[in-house]
């Protein structure tokens, strides 16, 4: 924007006020890193533009051996010395094609000098900093620099030494041909060397546009289900849509001034065409010889339209992708930066009333397609603000299935859904669910737990919830909330006790754990739930998807579902009131204890601690039976219906 051009950041405002010098612009630091490369391989320049001049003969003979072979020979009658001239032109072919190759090799001895300088600063880099990006740009970003800047130079040097023998060849001819196609070129390229500047920052800027949208999409895609299934829908198009609003305007801009781009080709390649076809009556009646207006257009579009074309394209574009890549390979020192403030938590709407209940059910039916059973049927449910509530029922019963419904992952075919009051679809930041397969990213431990807020979280905060949750012997085994994260390095406990923080620090004041706990031991399970229990949140309640019994007589309700039928109360009464719950407390309570000793005679074989994902039993199938871990069960829609 021209604004952000005239005024000074406020970092170059500070350090004028301070009386130091301002740090320069990334742009001027790598030109001025160019200027001293070239000025140190002066002879190199030298030996190229020596070389060069074979082919400003070339370009000279091209069009004035044309013009004698017509003026002095085939116009005339005298064929052999049409021939000759011709044959002069073809000499000068050769020897600027033998000019050619000797300026390959200079350009060999420019080019590979500076890709060695790279490759050292990389591995400089990469040696000393531990930096990861440095094989990339050992193997990509060097290559393409050194092919973008061999391109620039030959680009750069053939439109020069071409435009100096056309002009020359143009004067020879006659004067006047130099006058009608100097000034519209000379325009041209006027035109285009004012917007030079302006249009690789455009490049550039769509570049990084494009990349951080990549990037960006790179993350997100793979995990689509688990940000649907988090309550982070709003947050993550939000934050994608402002990339992908940032490439178009960066692209239109881009557009924008390549119009110009094509402009100044077209006054400086085609209108010199134009101009001598009109003129050319005038030219014939002022002293140009026929010869003479034909090599002219033979230096128009043989060399100098071609020549301007590849210097337009180069420049234009090849030239921002290479500041790019040296910025990248040549970082400058790092600015300081402030320390961040605190942010101010931005907590959703308090409950509309304190009678209103966290989640109710009116109604609810729901099925995985019209040809079958429903899998809720007439299910009328609600939990007030508070409560703590556990679900338990066999495999496939519905127990996921309700957790989605409650999320919005799902639409009943009967019935409504509430969440605080308000249908489901308008409650995103009001619930957060939390699936039996934990997603977590590449980047820090910090930027995994704070997915689900608007604004960094303080650290103070993050390394509290932590504690709360049972995460801190991990974030001090991987060295604080600012290390790396592996995620194929984590074993699944580790992951949900990720998932389960970032979900304890998000806003939303209804949680739902979906078997979140599965690959955790009875006591890191245990004391989750009771951090989100006793979380600080308006209104708070918490919904869990219960697989051992002690899970079950946490909760201050329990709900058994058995197909139609389905008991609600505290764990004492519906022990009472339901067979099957008595059926899966038994199952759960007589068995012998299993080979890691859990107390409720589950195997709960990966917990929070071990790197490997294991299995677990199925608390409500018999002793011994074991199920893969599976995302919300069974291999269904959603990962099953249970």
């Amino acid at each position: 924007m021209p604004g952000e051009e005239k005024s000074p950041t406020p970092l170059a405002a500070r350090s004028a006020r301070a009386g130091r010098p301002a740090r320069p612009h990334p742009a001027h630091t790598v030109s001025r890193r160019g200027l001293r490369f070239l000025l140190a391989r002066r002879h190199v320049l030298v030996r190229l533009a020596l070389w060069s001049v074979l082919e400003t003969g070339q370009t000279f003979l091209v069009g004035y051996g044309l013009a004698r072979a017509l003026d002095a020979g085939f116009l005339v009658g005298r064929r052999g010395v049409g021939l000759g001239w011709l044959a002069v032109a073809g000499v000068g072919v050769v020897v600027g094609a033998l000019g050619t190759g000797r300026v390959y090799r200079g350009v060999a001895d420019l080019v590979e000098p500076l890709r060695d300088r790279l490759v050292e600063r990389v591995v400089v880099r990469g040696v000393r900093e531990g930096n990861g990006g440095a094989l990339s740009g050992l193997t990509q970003q060097v290559e393409l620099a050194r092919d973008t800047f061999a391109g620039l130079v030959m680009v750069s040097r053939s439109f020069l030494f071409t435009a100096v023998g056309a002009l020359a060849g143009l004067f020879s001819l006659d004067p006047l041909l130099l006058l009608v196609v100097a000034p519209p070129l000379l325009a041209g390229v006027s035109l285009f060397a004012a917007t030079l500047r302006p249009l690789a920052r455009r490049q550039e800027t769509f570049l990084l546009a494009d990349e951080a949208l990549a990037d960006g999409l790179g993350t997100v895609c793979p995990g689509l289900r688990d940000i649907t299934a988090a309550g982070a829908e709003e947050p993550v198009a939000a934050g994608t849509g402002r990339l992908v609003d940032t490439e178009l305007r960066a692209a239109r801009a881009l557009a924008r001034w390549g119009v110009l781009r094509v402009a100044a080709l077209a006054i400086g390649g085609q209108v010199p065409i134009v101009l001598l076809l009109a003129t050319a009556p005038w030219l014939l009646g002022h002293g140009v010889t026929p010869g003479g207006l034909v090599g002219a257009l033979a230096y128009v579009t043989q060399s100098l339209l071609p020549a301007l074309q590849n210097l337009v394209h180069g420049l234009g574009t090849s030239g921002s992708r290479l500041t790019v890549v040296l910025r990248r390979l040549t970082p400058a020192p790092a600015t300081p930066t402030p320390p961040p403030t605190t942010p101010v938590p931005r907590l959703p709407p308090p409950p509309d009333t304190p009678r209103t209940p966290a989640l109710s059910l009116t109604s609810v039916t729901f099925a995985y397609g019209t040809a079958t059973d429903p899998v809720l049927r007439d299910l009328t449910l609600a939990l007030p603000q508070g409560a703590h509530l556990a679900v338990v029922g066999p495999s496939g019963i519905g127990k996921s299935t309700l957790t989605a419904l409650a999320a919005g992952l799902l639409r009943p075919a009967h019935g409504t859904i509430r969440v605080y009051g308000r249908p489901v679809p308008e409650t995103l930041a009001r619930r957060v669910l939390i699936p039996q397969e934990a997603y977590v990213v590449s980047g820090t431990l910090a930027e995994n737990l704070g997915q689900l807020r608007p604004d960094p979280v303080p650290e103070a905060e993050l390394l509290a919830a932590a504690r709360a949750v049972g995460l801190d012997h991990l974030v001090e085994t991987l060295g604080g909330p600012d290390a790396p994260v592996d995620p194929a390095a984590l074993s699944a406990g580790e992951r949900q006790l990720i998932a389960l923080t970032r979900a304890y620090l998000s806003y939303a004041p209804l949680a739902l754990l979906d078997e979140a706990t599965c690959h955790l031991d009875a006591a890191a399970e245990e004391r989750a739930e009771r951090a989100f229990a006793a979380r600080e949140r308006p209104g708070g309640a918490l919904v869990v998807v219960a697989h051992r019994i002690s899970s079950a007589r946490r909760a201050g309700r329990v709900l058994v579902m058995d197909g139609r039928e389905t008991a609600l109360g505290t764990h004492e009464d519906v022990l009472r009131r339901s067979p099957l719950y008595r059926d899966l407390v038994g199952s759960w309570s007589s068995e012998p204890a299993l080979a890691l000793g859990d107390a409720d005679r589950v195997d709960a074989v990966a917990g929070s601690g071990l790197a490997g994902d294991g299995r677990h039993v199925v608390a409500h199938g018999p002793v011994g039976q074991v199920q893969a871990p599976g995302d919300l069960r069974d291999g269904g829609p959603l990962g099953g219906q249970g």
